[in-house]
């Protein structure tokens, strides 16, 4: 925890990928560019103390997870694209919440609309497993 009780907070803004996101069938035929945007919470004042990246999350580290996850997987909702980013973050034992915003860059819709997307929090102990 951060300074009177304030969580500290890693940002990352505007990763920018190409992945399979969709419910239309040629969105699932097509990629498409993709926004994510990280605030990911843990306990930075070690890092802030030593300056070492070892006493950190290293953000290099989450955006090529994040990109391995947008690139290698397929997904039909937002949501899900959103909540599988937030499970693998959360697999590093020092990320104590994450907030995940995904966004599409060109939304299939009639009308003139930038960006659809979706914002989710998650935090520790909050996973749960998939139904087998």
């Amino acid at each position: 925890m951060g300074f009177a009780g304030v969580p500290d907070v890693i940002e990352l803004r505007g990763l920018r990928l190409v992945g399979i996101c969709g419910a239309l069938p040629e969105e699932q035929h097509r990629p498409q560019p993709l926004e994510i945007d990280l605030d990911v919470v843990a306990e930075l004042g070690p890092a802030g103390r030593s300056d070492r990246l070892d006493d950190t999350v290293d953000y290099g580290a989450l955006c090529a997870l994040v990109e391995r996850v947008v690139t290698a997987e397929r997904f039909v909702l937002l949501e899900r694209l959103a909540t599988r980013l937030a499970e693998v973050v959360l697999q590093d034992d020092r990320v104590e919440r994450v907030t995940v915003a995904v966004r599409k860059l060109r939304p299939p819709v009639a009308q003139d609309l930038a960006t659809s997307g979706v914002r989710i929090t998650r935090r520790r102990g909050d996973e749960h497993p998939e139904p087998v």
